[in-house]
């Protein structure tokens, strides 16, 4: 019997931080749905979903009583957090987060990986770190200011009830999971 008393928990962090990963896991450690904001955002041939529509997916999906939300969309933060109990951070260091985006990108590029709605990793595409499709480039965008504001975001009186998990290191990541 699992003992773990948040039931609605919202994983963040940059790209290839592991969100999707521990959030999976978490999910299938206390018995709730695994809801990945990538895949209700991304159609096929990589089109971003409309609002409205992207909305309804996330209201939908975080309608049952126990479930763990991966991802940082800030478009539908306001209908995720407020039913959310813990807020898990995952703030790894660049370098380990650039090594995860890189690896994964090849990882699924050779493997032909799909992702959500039959998408897949364009490998030559993330390179082209000017543009705005690459992952590299939305990495070296957003990490440090990710870092400045998430800080921020969490003191906010309207998050007061959540209970944060900051993790720095993978290993205090797992550690925590051991122990759940």
């Amino acid at each position: 019997m699992n003992t773990f008393r948040y039931k609605r928990i919202v994983v963040i962090g940059t790209t290839s931080s592991g969100k999707s990963t521990l959030a999976k896991r978490l999910a299938e450690k206390i018995g709730g749905d695994f809801i990945e904001l990538d895949a209700l955002h991304w159609e096929s041939d990589w089109v971003e979903a409309k609002l409205k529509v992207f909305r309804e997916r996330v209201e939908t999906a975080t309608g049952s009583q126990v479930w763990v939300v991966a991802g940082n969309y800030h478009v539908v933060r306001d209908l995720i957090w407020p039913k959310a109990q813990a807020v898990i951070w995952l703030d790894y260091s660049f370098s380990l987060v650039f090594w995860r985006l890189l690896t994964r990108t090849i990882r699924r590029w050779v493997t032909q990986e799909e992702l959500w709605n039959g998408n897949r990793e364009q490998f030559w595409g993330h390179f082209k770190i000017w543009s705005e499709e690459s992952l590299f480039h939305w990495l070296f965008k957003s990490y440090w200011r990710r870092k400045r504001e998430t800080p921020q975001l969490l003191a906010l009186t309207e998050h007061v009830h959540l209970k944060v998990f900051h993790f720095q290191k993978p290993n205090e990541t797992e550690n925590w999971l051991k122990n759940i």
